[in-house]
């Protein structure tokens, strides 16, 4: 098969179809919107949810209950594999992790989780570590700072 063998599957690529072409075609005149009302006009038809003036289902139910969602913290983490790149003796902050491109949005801190190796002596200072993960920085020979 070559490039100029390809063609679309059956059926896959439709002609539009082209409404407002006279009578004969079934979609002439009015074009499929039938006669009068508010979907027949331009920019007619109703918002979501709208249930045609009756109460809607979302205004008829009880609010109820509390979302925690505004109040969470946003915490970019890290695994330990991924410090493998810096030099022995490297002191980490979060500052480098940003300048690297490690970390995109720091949010509310830097969390170091333990998936993965760790090779390199290295000094890490951000805002939380898991448990492993600080195991990990010791056992090569680092120190985990809590900033």
């Amino acid at each position: 098969m070559k490039l100029h063998d390809l063609k679309p599957a059956p059926g896959s690529r439709t002609k539009p179809k082209r409404k407002g072409q006279g009578i004969g075609t079934g979609n002439g005149k009015t074009a499929g919107r039938g006669h009068n009302g508010q979907n027949s006009r331009s920019g007619g038809g109703v918002r979501r949810g709208f249930e045609g003036g009756q109460m809607p289902i979302f205004r008829r139910l009880p609010k109820k209950g509390f979302s925690n969602a505004m109040f969470k913290k946003l915490v970019a983490t890290l695994n330990v594999d991924e410090l493998n790149r810096f030099e022995d003796g490297t002191v980490v902050t979060p500052e480098l992790l940003i300048e690297t491109g490690l970390v995109k949005k720091p949010g509310d801190g830097i969390k170091i989780l333990g998936d993965g190796v760790l090779k390199r002596n290295l000094t890490v200072q951000v805002n939380a570590f898991s448990k492993t993960a600080a195991e990990k920085i010791t056992a090569a020979g680092g120190k985990a700072e809590v900033i």
